[in-house]
């Protein structure tokens, strides 16, 4: 079922692809893409009407043309170097700040209970959208015109990692390896903590099922996290080989 779309809202639309240099066929596929599933359960008449369907979609399109990018762009790198890379650009981490650059943020419908509670600014929401973003283009356009869409961002950030800019999330990255594997997150646990409250030292273990990696020590919390999931993350790249 279609949903009328408001003068206002058409030209909020066609903005954000001006914004984008795309055009869209049919409007109501990018109306879709914006719609979070808070509005369909809030909604008697439009109870379907979200964007899930199509972030399933674009999160396909969006994986393929990055892995295809890589697989032609980086030649003498063997899998586990490719799947790596992978997995930090097509992250919530990486696709939230991309969204907000977009102007997916302003675009968003939600119910008025995630509207509240911040909705418009959570990362997975926003990552979310951008995916079903390029689901609704993919439909409108076909793969060809979607790819170059997705490039068009994703490659920039894939420079980024090729190039070592910035620390590496490992915390995420591991996270997201293992819940593919296993369907279940990694624990942490914090083993010791010593010195006063300005300097203290923490040390951490990550466990994975029947594996624990660590204890590794860092300055905060954070900081041994990250270095216990680099840790694990690595155990793990490893015994794909």
């Amino acid at each position: 079922m279609k949903k009328h779309i408001e003068k206002d809202r058409k030209k909020m639309l066609e903005n954000f692809c001006k914004n984008l240099g795309i055009h869209f066929n049919d409007l109501s596929l990018l109306d879709l893409a914006f719609h979070h599933r808070s509005f369909s359960n809030e909604s008697v008449e439009f109870k379907h009407y979200n964007n899930e369907r199509m972030e399933f979609l674009g999160d396909s399109v969006l994986g393929m043309s990055t892995a295809s990018f890589l697989y032609n762009d980086m030649v003498e790198n063997q899998e586990g170097d490719l799947a790596k890379i992978k997995s930090v650009v097509v992250s919530e981490k990486t696709l939230a700040p991309l969204a907000i650059e977009m102007g997916i943020d302003k675009c968003l419908v939600m119910g008025r209970g995630e509207e509240k509670s911040g909705g418009r600014e959570k990362s997975a929401i926003l990552a979310d959208a951008w995916e079903a973003v390029i689901g609704a283009y993919y439909l409108d356009k076909g793969f060809e015109e979607a790819e170059k869409l997705v490039l068009r961002f994703i490659v920039p950030e894939i420079r980024k990692v090729q190039q070592n800019k910035g620390q590496k999330d490992y915390k995420t990255l591991l996270q997201e390896l293992y819940q593919k594997r296993e369907k279940t997150c990694p624990v942490y646990e914090i083993v010791k903590e010593e010195g006063p409250d300005h300097d203290r030292t923490f040390w951490i273990k990550v466990h994975l099922k029947d594996s624990t990696y660590g204890p590794c020590e860092g300055k905060n919390k954070k900081q041994a996290e990250q270095k216990a999931a680099q840790m694990a993350y690595n155990a793990l790249m490893g015994s794909k080989k």
